[in-house]
C-alpha cells in the first residue's frame, strides 16, 4: 500500500514540487531530487517525493525535509493508487512535477490525464536510441519541458526524443562548492592515515559507480603502467562494490580480483561507498575519471570544487565541463590514460594550474545554489 507523509498545510501562495523518481538504484541521478528538494525548501517552496518502498531515494528525499509518497512498486500506481497519489497533490498544491527517469514519464502523463500540471523531464543520462513510436509520443506530449544536462545530451535528446526542439534546453548540473583557500598545508590527510601512509603521499583517484562505463579497470591498467616510476603514487577508487551501493556485481568482483593480483597491489585501495567524498577529495592531488560516454560528469564537477586536477575522457560532455582546464585521455585505452596521469606527475606546475583554474571554472558556472536559481525560474515561466 502506498505511504505518504502526514503534512496537507500550505504556508504561501508558491507551488508545490513534485520530484519523481521510482529508481531503487543509487547515483546521481537518484541523489539529484533530494539535492533539490533540500535547495527549494530553503527557498521557501514545499517539495514532495514520489519513490520506490525503502529505497535510497525515499531515505534521501525524507533526510532532505521532503514529504513522500511511497509505492512497492511502480505497477502498484496503474489502479486506484494513482487516485490517492493525485489527491495529497491537489491536497499539497503541487502544479509542478519533475521527472528523473524516462520510465516514470508515464506515472507523469497519467496524473496530467487527472489533472494538469507543469511537467518537466531531466534527461540524465543522453539517450542514444530514437524514441518516436507511438508510445514515446503519446507519453512525451505530456512533458512540458525536456532539460538536458549538457550540451552533449541536448543534440542526443533533439535527435531522438519526438519533443519539439523548443521544449529542449541545457541546463548544466549544480555541487556544492566552498570558497576558501587550497594549499598543501591544509591538505586533508584521512586516507593517509587510514592506509598507514605518509602524508606526502599522492593519491591519483577516482570516484562514481562500479561499473564498466565508469572506466576503473582501465584506470587500474593505466596505473599500473606507470606505477614503477613513481613509488609514491598510490590509486584510490571510491564508489559501493556491492550492488545494493549501485555497482555492477559482475564487474565489481573482477575488479577487485585485478586489484588483489596486481603487481602494485599494495598501491591500490578500493575504498568502497564513503559518504565524505568532498573531504576525501580534497586529499587526491590528481582525479582521474576515464569515462566511456559520460552525459555530463557530477563527479569531475565535484573535484574542480575540490581543487583536483583532472586526467577526463576526450569524449562525451567532459570536455565541455572541463574545456582547457584539464587533460585529456582516449577512453578504454590504458596507454593514453597512463600519458595523461604522467604529465601531471611529472609537471607540478600543470598540475597546481589546472587545479586553480579547474576551481575558478566551477565556481563560475557550477555551483548548487547557481543552478537551483536557474531550475526556479524554468519552474516559475512555466506557471
Amino acid at each position: 500500500m502506498a505511504q505518504a507523509n502526514a503534512s496537507t498545510s500550505t504556508s504561501d501562495n508558491k507551488p508545490g514540487i513534485l520530484h519523481i523518481c521510482l529508481s531503487t538504484g543509487w547515483g546521481g541521478l537518484e541523489m539529484y531530487p533530494s539535492r533539490m528538494g533540500k535547495e527549494f525548501i530553503d527557498k521557501g517552496y514545499r517539495v514532495f517525493g514520489l519513490a520506490s518502498e525503502n529505497s535510497r531515494v525515499a531515505n534521501a528525499m525524507k533526510d532532505a525535509g521532503m514529504d513522500v509518497f511511497t509505492v512497492p512498486k511502480k505497477a502498484a500506481l496503474f489502479g486506484t493508487t494513482l487516485f490517492s497519489l493525485n489527491k495529497w497533490l491537489k491536497t499539497n498544491n503541487v502544479q509542478i512535477v519533475h521527472c528523473h527517469k524516462s520510465g516514470d514519464i508515464l506515472i507523469s502523463a497519467l496524473l496530467n490525464l487527472l489533472a494538469r500540471r507543469y511537467t518537466l523531464f531531466t534527461e540524465h543520462m543522453g539517450v542514444k536510441r530514437p524514441k518516436k513510436d507511438i508510445y514515446h509520443r503519446w507519453v512525451y506530449r505530456h512533458v512540458d519541458q525536456v532539460l538536458s544536462i549538457s550540451n552533449e545530451t541536448y543534440q542526443r535528446n533533439i535527435k531522438a526524443l519526438p519533443v519539439a526542439e523548443s521544449k529542449i534546453e541545457r541546463l548544466w548540473l549544480g555541487t556544492y562548492i566552498e570558497q576558501k583557500q587550497f594549499s598543501e598545508d591544509n591538505r586533508p590527510h584521512l586516507l593517509a592515515d587510514e592506509y598507514g601512509l605518509s602524508h606526502d603521499t599522492t593519491f591519483i583517484g577516482s570516484v562514481g559507480r562500479i561499473c564498466d562505463g565508469k572506466g576503473q579497470a582501465d584506470l587500474l591498467a593505466g596505473f599500473e603502467l606507470i606505477a614503477a616510476d613513481y613509488p609514491n603514487a598510490h590509486l584510490v577508487l571510491i564508489g559501493g562494490l556491492n550492488p545494493d551501493e549501485g555497482a555492477d556485481e559482475t564487474f565489481s568482483n573482477q575488479l577487485q580480483e585485478k586489484a588483489k593480483a596486481s603487481l602494485f597491489a599494495d598501491r591500490v585501495h578500493l575504498a568502497g561507498y564513503r559518504k565524505n567524498v568532498p573531504t576525501l577529495l580534497e586529499e587526491i592531488q590528481i582525479v582521474c575519471l576515464p569515462y566511456w560516454n559520460e552525459a555530463f560528469g557530477l563527479t569531475a564537477i565535484e573535484a574542480m570544487a575540490q581543487h583536483c586536477a583532472l586526467v577526463v575522457s576526450n569524449t562525451g560532455a567532459l570536455p565541455e565541463i572541463l574545456e582547457e582546464t584539464g587533460v585529456y585521455c582516449t577512453p578504454q585505452n590504458a596507454e593514453s590514460i597512463a600519458a595523461g596521469l604522467k604529465r601531471y606527475l611529472d609537471d607540478e606546475s600543470l598540475r597546481v594550474s589546472n587545479a586553480a583554474n579547474a576551481y575558478q571554472r566551477a565556481l563560475e558556472h557550477f555551483s548548487m545554489r547557481g543552478h537551483a536559481d536557474k531550475l526556479e525560474q524554468i519552474y516559475l515561466r512555466g506557471l
